[in-house]
């Protein structure tokens, strides 16, 4: 049955409904967090600056601040896999691990990547190989190795499954200082980037909904290209604008949107709270889905990125030339919120005018 609000109307899908619990998860992760801490002080050479919770794991070895994260595709794969075009999931594994590798102020160097095959398939992995050439292209930096890997009784599906994972390593260049967030004061404003579309997050919800309706060859209300093209649609990657941003202005806090969206925000200071009152209303495949689905508006914001893939947290003065570097990239950035005081909370004015606290499942 569905269930009823407040006023006993039907109420939509959730993310937890689709399959995702995002509160367990992030349990498990805290969890997880505190079982590998204890390896920290196992290190032979180095420091461990940062470890788990923030956007990657920080080691100083000697005069250099080493980045490391790790990040796959996701069901995005499932898409490709039924579109059987491969050759754009690779920008997706490569966006993932450095979009976020950049919010500690790292230069992306190397990466290398992970393939599970169903069965083996040399035409699958040279697309998905050109895909992630380019998003090294993209990025400035090289593919240095990886592993394939046939496992016909974990990759379940027709012959072409697979999954794609990578992991990044990046460097937090000479005399700077990785950024923590801790810089990030009330006064400051939230400045938002452009995402390409979804990117690779919350599709186990975005299958559910559109899949259930169309098929990958369909057109639909809101959307531009056929339901198949727009949920492929390549993740955007940030590293050039936001390398040049670190350069040439001063930049309090960088988080990428991804699993959790906007919910994220008080992993760069919990001592603050995040005000998000100019987010962009939904438009293509975000109103898809949030109409299809009969989604509350509060849950869209706490799963997708809803048009805004990267967030940039900076003195009020620096906002209009940060906006020209995004621009200079091609890239649409706008003040979408600003910084007060609080304790780490997250608070969005949506389509209804209220705000929003999107940290609660309680609106």
């Amino acid at each position: 049955m569905k269930k009823k609000g407040e006023r006993g109307e039907e109420k939509g899908m959730t993310y937890r409904e689709a399959g995702v619990d995002v509160g367990k998860v992030r349990a498990a992760q805290e969890s997880l967090g505190g079982i590998i801490s204890a390896t920290h002080k196992m290190i032979s050479q180095g420091r461990v600056l940062s470890g788990f919770g923030h956007y990657a794991g920080l080691v100083k070895l000697g005069g250099q601040t080493i980045a490391l994260h790790s990040d796959g595709v996701g069901t995005k794969v499932l898409v490709a896999q039924l579109m059987n075009k491969f050759d754009t999931v690779g920008i997706d594994c490569v966006a993932m691990n450095v979009n976020d590798i950049i919010c500690v102020g790292a230069q992306p160097v190397a990466f290398i990547d992970y393939i599970a095959l169903r069965e083996p398939n040399e035409a699958l992995i040279e697309e998905i190989a050109r895909g992630l050439v380019e998003g090294a292209r993209q990025s400035d930096m090289a593919i240095v190795g990886g592993e394939t890997a046939v496992l016909p009784d974990i990759i379940a599906g027709q012959e072409n499954a697979f999954d794609l994972a990578g992991m990044v390593m990046g460097v937090v260049k000479k005399g700077k200082k990785p950024m923590l967030g801790s810089a990030i004061k009330p006064g400051d404003v939230i400045l938002g980037v452009e995402s390409s579309g979804l990117h690779s997050n919350g599709y186990t919800l975005a299958r559910k909904v559109l899949l259930s309706k169309y098929s990958v060859d369909d057109n639909a209300e809101h959307l531009v290209q056929t339901v198949g093209e727009e949920l492929l649609a390549p993740t955007r990657i940030y590293v050039r604008p936001v390398m040049e941003l670190l350069d040439k202005i001063r930049v309090h806090g960088l988080a990428n949107i991804t699993g959790g969206s906007f919910t994220k925000l008080p992993r760069l200071n919990r001592n603050v709270k995040y005000v998000l009152d100019s987010l962009p209303a939904p438009t293509g495949i975000f109103r898809q889905i949030q109409s299809d689905g009969r989604i509350e508006a509060a849950e869209m914001y706490r799963t997708f990125n809803m048009g805004v893939g990267f967030c940039v947290v900076a003195p009020k003065e620096e906002a209009e030339p940060a906006i020209r570097i995004f621009k200079k990239h091609r890239m649409a950035c706008r003040v979408v919120g600003r910084i007060e005081r609080g304790a780490g909370s997250v608070e969005a004015k949506l389509g209804d005018g209220r705000m929003h606290d999107l940290q609660s499942s309680k609106n």
